[in-house]
């Protein structure tokens, strides 16, 4: 009887999303830049949406964005240290106010704050 060897399934969260991402970007001295965000625990991410609508409903219509693929945009962001990328997120917070309350997570979907930097 043939050894059976166990196949690994991938964890659902290692999704990588399809196709080209909507990258929040602000004007910068070059050229654009990706805006950085922080999570709920103070991590350091770069956010994407899958979708204009997503990224204009939770920045703003008026929002300047890249496409880019996520290998790029985590080569873009690993310079600087920044090895979260955010998909889709939620909620989004100015990180300005310190009383503010802490931003939830809805729908499964992952709540990043505005980072101020």
């Amino acid at each position: 009887m043939a050894d059976i060897l166990p196949v690994e399934d991938p964890e659902p969260l290692d999704a990588v999303p399809a196709g080209p991402l909507y990258v929040p970007v602000r004007p910068g001295p070059t050229g654009c830049a990706a805006r950085l965000f922080r999570t709920p625990f103070g991590e350091r991410t770069v956010v994407a949406f899958t979708t204009r609508r997503r990224l204009g409903a939770t920045l703003g219509r008026a929002q300047a964005w890249v496409r880019l693929c996520e290998p790029a945009l985590r080569a873009l962001a690993a310079p600087i240290g920044v090895t979260r990328v955010t998909v889709d997120p939620a909620v989004v917070t100015p990180a300005s106010a310190p009383s503010a309350p802490r931003p939830t997570r809805t729908a499964g979907r992952p709540a990043v704050t505005l980072c101020r930097s």
